[in-house]
Order: structure tokens, then sequence, then C-alpha cells
């Protein structure tokens, strides 16, 4: 994320905005593409099972807090995925439902 060096000036402020926009466009397009096909879905839902989206992170011991963050990286993919195409993730859980 780019930053404006100065808050006051709207021209600065119009170009972060444009960057920002630019950028999450662009990794839109990236998820878009890799909901698109088998494989591709097929490493995301690999990731958010690593990420532990589908089980919970309590130990009862400190471990909680790096799993948790783990857990929070999955779920933001998550909610990208149902952002940019919710019905790719419907996909992967009929491909993944008998695992």
């Amino acid at each position: 994320m780019s930053k404006v060096k100065n808050a006051a000036d709207e021209n600065q402020i119009k170009i972060d905005r444009e960057k920002n926009k630019f950028k999450q466009d662009t990794e839109d397009n990236d998820l878009k593409f890799l909901l698109a096909s088998d494989q591709g879905r097929r490493f995301i839902w690999n990731m958010l099972e690593k990420c532990g989206v589908f089980k919970s992170s309590f130990t009862g011991s400190s471990e909680t807090f790096f799993l948790e963050g783990q857990r929070n990286i999955g779920l933001k993919l998550m909610s990208d995925i149902m952002r940019v195409d919710p019905d790719s993730y419907l996909k992967m859980i009929k491909s993944n439902k008998g695992e």
C-alpha cells in the first residue's frame, strides 16, 4: 500500500487511491485466475486446510496465538474468495467432500 506524503495534497491522495485500486484489482484478477481451474482451486483448498480454517486453533498453550495467526490468513483468503468468486468456494467444497 502506498503512502501519501502530504495528506493535504488532493493530487497525492488521488494518485494513492488509484495505485491502491490498481493493486487490489490485480490481486483480485490473480485470485480469479487461480479459482478458474481445478488445479488452482485444489491449491487454494490445500492452503485453507494448512491455515487451519476448518478446525479450532485452541491448544491451551501459547501455541494458540501462532495457530490463530495462521488461521487469520486463511480466513482473509476465504473472505477474498467469497468477494471475487463465491461459486468457486462451492466447487471446492464439492470437490473435497469425500476427504
